[in-house]
């Protein structure tokens, strides 16, 4: 009979042969296991699996953790991240001294863990968390960790991952993008929680030893410059900030969702992704930074920037330029300055300008106080002379807490639907006013009173004969108006002041609606240039009696105007004639009518030199970025194209004809319908395959016209003298061939022109049509991108559409679309789902 410590040692053999030469049936090893490449272990709940891979095109091996159950493989942590093992020698195992050892080639040491406390019998478990945990199995606390995977982040952030400081141990959790797709070694992209002397800390995202992005201090609801951060159906979120620690924490409401916060260092973003089953896909939920304000430090000291304001920097009230020359020129880096100094000797006599819906300044030069009121605040800001600044340091209920600013206020820019109160102190004699002020808040308070009830007894007197002329001449048609926009608006019920027309009017500016003021008919019905009777020149969309889905059209745009979109990219509705079955809509006009109408025209298209193109090109990123991100209701064109683009009498672009648009709620960023309509050639492949219409819908749209812009071509109809091949296909092959120059306009290829921007525009329009939505950038990105603000990733190969693939083949209905000069056609496909 065998000796039990002799069985006992070869059950234990056989247990390691068993588990380190089977498949994926456990979820940890112990001290006499190990994980070989091609071996992994899987969670508990199959949510998670670690084991060897190679990411993208790369042959080297990493030890990872990935998603388990999503085919799309994705790696939420590496381990070896910036010493790769070059073979299949490699292999994870539990040290004698209880630490975590991953050996390579020739049993070397390519990385491991130190833990201060030897454990009696360590454990190595994958939890359903994703979190790698080694503990002694001997310690009764289940959450009693040695080590674990969550205290080192690399680019992404897991629910129930910290970001922020263990303030006992000096410990910092922070995420660092990987180089690139085929590379996880930590590049310089990182994003974490900055401590502050007076503990009023917040994010950064950085590139290199530069701040990039700025999440504002955290205000007892959300960080001020994150109002992306409320009440969402996906995620809480959670903010710690006492003697142990100060971190920020998510976790999702429904366990059953997957979604994730990565840093990408190719698009110079923090995205936070949501997967998709249905789909087999990874959506875009948040993406940071959202826009050009988002930009740290935009506006420079003492600046303030407004997304959708031309310029979108200003200097705060009484402040000016440092140097208005180069402001001029829309460099803002040197900010702005006080129009008069603030003296010690009055500083009792100082006032304070009280800002509403502020990203708050950079922390870095800041003081906090939590246990005295916004009054306390005040008069201890006031009492120092260099204090430029104060607010509450807490906001939940009716305020809490003091902050206190030193030095220039940096990257302030306005967030008008989740920002914060900020009080900016102002020497005793105001620049213009003139007016002394021992208590400028005081005067201030006054003159607003004093404005408020002007506006308030002037309003009264308009609302009067508003509600007079309604009532006698339009309560029909503004109730039927009100109807319409609210079937549109979620179904919320609102009393609407949209801006009504009568048909006498419309008559007398169209001249009767002659032929001689016609300047083209769509599917909608005529427009007519006209002009009214203060000058202003407008042109009127008349609903014709035969289009068959020109009232949907018509519906569409009441909602555009009912959202009050104000961009100078996009044109602007200035209102509606409703009269019997007469129904219109009114524009300004542009008296150089469409974009096709001189990049298609071989003797206009001389007229458009590449820096007008170029400015084009920006104009109308910028309006699509505030129709997606910054107006009022988050709106999908779903048909942009050279016709919808018009162009003022100083050649700027105004994005047109809202028709087919389709407006989303909240945070939602896509949507589906049965009815797809658009334009042939500019459609995005989810969109005319599976009605799937999103902002990445219309990021393609954008990089199809930019292609057309460069090039002179029109996309639709291209491939018929291209062997089956479109534009998009055309533009493809040139870049891969080194002859990307060839795609330009060959009215351009003589003149002087800045070629690397030419470059960047091809570049960025082969990013925006790649044939998966989530591998395209959002608007934000590709302003920045434009502007040459952030690095070009290598495009994937985009949707060809040959004519041969069957894209062609569907049965659609068409009818001519609204163009002063163009033969496109939008096309409805109707398919049941």
């Amino acid at each position: 009979m065998e000796a039990p410590s002799i069985w006992f040692l070869r059950a234990n053999l056989l247990f390691f042969i068993f588990t380190t030469t089977s498949s994926s049936l456990f979820d940890s090893i112990s001290q006499f296991q190990s994980i070989s490449d091609g071996k992994t272990l899987v969670s508990s709940g199959g949510k998670f699996e670690l084991g060897f891979f190679s990411p993208g095109t790369s042959k080297n091996r990493y030890l990872g953790i990935w998603y388990k159950k999503i085919p799309v493989k994705t790696v939420v942590w590496v381990a070896n991240g910036c010493n790769p093992i070059n073979d299949s020698s490699g292999l994870l195992s539990i040290s004698s001294t209880g630490n975590l050892v991953l050996l390579g080639k020739n049993r070397s040491v390519v990385w491991s863990t130190t833990s201060v406390k030897q454990p009696q019998n360590p454990l190595l478990r994958l939890l359903d968390s994703g979190n790698l945990v080694l503990k002694d199995e001997n310690d009764g606390n289940q959450e009693s960790y040695l080590w674990q995977s969550f205290d080192y982040p690399c680019d992404t952030l897991l629910p129930y991952m910290k970001l922020g400081w263990n303030l006992r141990t000096g410990h910092k959790w922070s995420l660092s993008a990987w180089k690139n797709p085929d590379d996880p070694c930590p590049g310089n992209f990182t994003y974490g929680i900055e401590l502050r002397p007076h503990k009023y800390s917040e994010g950064y995202i950085r590139q290199g030893n530069d701040k990039f992005y700025r999440t504002g201090p955290w205000n007892g609801l959300r960080f001020s410059g994150s109002p992306e951060l409320r009440n969402n159906p996906l995620y809480d979120f959670h903010f710690v900030d006492d003697d142990n620690e100060v971190s920020y924490m998510y976790t999702l409401k429904n366990e059953s969702l997957i979604s994730r916060l990565a840093l990408n260092q190719t698009t110079s973003t923090r995205e936070r992704y949501v997967w998709i089953a249905a789909d087999q896909t990874w959506e875009q939920y948040i993406s940071v930074p959202r826009d050009y304000c988002d930009k740290y430090g935009l506006c420079g000291a003492n600046g303030k920037c407004i997304i959708g304001q031309n310029p979108v920097c200003e200097c705060l009230e009484g402040f000016k330029p440092r140097s208005q020359e180069n402001w001029n020129t829309m460099d803002w880096s040197q900010g702005c300055k006080r129009d008069l100094p603030l003296s010690c000797q009055e500083k009792h006599r100082h006032g304070f300008i009280k800002y509403v819906g502020l990203k708050l300044p950079d922390t870095t030069n800041s003081w906090v106080d939590n246990s005295i009121n916004l009054e306390e605040c005040r008069a201890k800001c006031l009492n120092n002379c260099s204090c430029m600044a104060y607010t509450n340091s807490d906001i939940r209920g009716k305020g809490n807490g003091c902050v206190l600013w030193f030095d220039d206020l940096v990257d302030i820019r306005l967030i008008p639907d989740g920002g914060q109160d900020l009080y900016i102190r102002m020497p005793a004699v105001q620049p213009e006013r003139k007016t002394e002020i021992g208590a400028y808040d005081k005067v201030k308070t006054a003159g607003i009173t004093v404005a408020v009830m002007g506006a308030v007894v002037s309003g009264m007197l308009i609302l009067g004969y508003c509600i007079s002329r309604l009532r006698t001449t339009a309560s029909k048609e503004k109730i039927m108006i009100n109807e319409i926009v609210s079937q549109n608006n979620g179904g919320r019920k609102e009393d609407l002041d949209l801006p009504l027309f009568d048909i006498s009017t419309m008559a007398t500016a169209t001249n009767k609606f002659s032929m001689e003021n016609k300047l083209g008919e769509g599917g909608f019905g005529p427009v007519y240039r006209g002009m009214l009777k203060d000058g202003q020149e407008i042109a009127v969309k008349r609903l014709s009696e035969r289009s068959g889905q020109g009232i949907n059209e018509f519906k569409n745009e009441l909602v555009i105007l009912f959202a009050k979109l104000q961009h100078r990219n996009l044109v602007k509705l200035l209102g509606c004639c409703i009269h019997g079955e007469e129904k219109m809509l009114v524009y300004e006009y542009m008296p150089n009518k469409s974009l096709d109408s001189f990049i298609f025209d071989p003797k206009q298209s001389k007229q458009l030199e590449w820096w007008q193109r170029f400015q084009i090109i920006c104009g109308i990123s910028r309006g699509l970025l505030y129709l997606h991100h910054d107006s009022r209701l988050r709106i999908i064109h779903r048909d942009l194209k050279a016709s919808n683009i018009l162009l003022d009498k100083e050649m700027n672009p105004k994005i047109s004809d809202f028709g087919m648009a389709r407006t989303l709620l909240g945070d939602q960023t896509e949507g589906y319908t049965n009815r797809v309509v658009g334009t042939y050639g500019y459609m995005a492949p989810e969109y005319a395959y599976n009605g799937k219409f999103s902002i990445k819908s219309d990021v393609f749209s954008f990089g199809v016209l930019m292609l057309e812009i460069i090039s002179g071509k029109r996309s639709t109809g291209f491939h018929h003298q291209n062997d089956g091949v479109t534009l998009i296909g055309y533009a493809w092959t040139m870049m891969q061939e080194g002859r990307p120059f060839e795609l330009i306009d060959e009215c351009l290829r003589n003149s002087s022109q800045n070629l690397s921007e030419v470059l960047r525009c091809i570049h960025t329009s082969l990013l925006c049509v790649q044939q998966c939505p989530v591998d395209r950038p959002s608007m934000s990105s590709v302003v920045m991108m434009l502007a040459g603000e952030v690095a070009l990733v290598q495009p994937k190969p985009p949707a060809f559409f040959m004519e041969s693939n069957g894209y062609f083949e569907a049965d659609y209905s068409s009818s001519k679309h609204l163009s002063s000069s163009t033969n496109d056609i939008t096309i409805t496909i109707l398919e049941a789902r």
